[in-house]
């Protein structure tokens, strides 16, 4: 026998129980057993720590110095057990674990830092730990086993399947704003159209996602951008419309986020009548949807998804 198998939790939970009770009688009513059942588990818990646990009082039994020992050291263990029960319960629920998350940069600051500070008020217990990635490398990271959940980025409201190994979840419609310089003559205009400035210099990335969903917003308004200049960082692309050299498509996730597009000479509006979209997509190792952290990150990126759609360019 192990050393460690001789300290067999139920028999230590009887020999608390005499103590706390008297008589072999009571305790096998307490613990819904037989006495002769309690009298032979506390017999064999004595021959398995090798010292006496019972001695006769009269017609009864007491609990012998040994006993009381052993007892002393195993409220210790109880009391583990008990945070360790709690603590399965939480994690049961969601209310505690780590969850990392890769997300690509406007995500960070727009969705996944409000999520962080929410839940450290609702659920202390989830620690998130985030990771800044291009929105390329999402499923990179999540196939590596580097993150357990990935932010990334879709043209169309409905991902592809993809990787069988990843559960894709639509997480955002994100709105896409149009730039325009403070003096641009549709600055002020009631309502402004992507038809109506087909004719413009576009600021966008070369390629990549976000280069794709720019096109792809202009095409199906019935035109293909201009790219008059190209940049990746939103900086460099609102300094570049706020100095008149031409207009650009910019996520609302990044205006929330990062107060791109406040000042600098540039005019943010929105496009009511095109409803131009970039789709938010959350990704996670098929079956990782159940862990209940990860669904409680799920769940709080969705809250925080719903109230940033719902504003608008200020």
């Amino acid at each position: 026998m192990a050393e460690h198998d001789k300290w067999d939790i139920k028999k230590l939970i009887i020999l608390r129980t005499l103590r706390e009770r008297g008589t072999v009688t009571a305790t096998a009513q307490a613990l819904l057993l037989t006495p002769s059942a309690v009298s032979q588990q506390l017999t064999n818990l004595a021959k398995q720590l090798g010292v006496p646990l019972l001695e006769a009082q009269g017609r009864r039994v007491r609990l012998t110095g040994a006993a009381h020992l052993v007892l002393r050291h195993a409220e210790a263990v109880f009391e583990q057990l008990e945070r360790a029960e709690a603590e399965l319960a939480a994690y049961a629920h969601g209310e505690v674990g780590d969850v990392r998350v890769g997300a690509f940069s406007t995500a960070v600051p727009a969705l996944v830092v409000p999520v962080v500070r929410a839940l450290r008020v609702a659920r202390p217990g989830v620690r998130v730990q985030v990771r800044e990635a291009e929105a390329g490398e999402a499923y990179e990271l999540l196939g590596a086993g580097e993150v357990d959940l990935a932010l990334s980025l879709a043209a169309r409201a409905v991902p592809d399947a993809g990787d069988g190994r990843f559960t894709r979840v639509p997480l955002l419609a994100d709105p896409l704003d149009v730039a325009l310089p403070v003096d641009h003559p549709l600055a002020g205009a009631a309502e402004v159209r992507l038809a109506d400035l087909a004719g413009e210099a576009w600021i966008f990335g070369g390629s990549g996602p976000w280069s794709d969903i720019t096109r792809g917003a202009c095409e199906a308004a019935g035109f293909a951008p201009r790219q008059g200049h190209s940049a990746a960082g939103w900086t460099a692309i609102l300094a570049m419309v706020g100095a008149g050299m031409g207009v650009a498509l910019v996520p609302r996730m990044a205006v929330a986020g990062t107060g791109a597009g406040r000042g600098g000479g540039v005019v943010m509006r929105a496009l009511d009548a095109d409803r131009p979209r970039r789709h938010v997509v959350a990704a996670v190792r098929r079956g990782g949807e159940g862990a209940p952290a990860v669904a409680c990150v799920l769940e709080a990126l969705r809250a925080e998804a719903g109230a940033l759609t719902a504003r608008r360019p200020g």
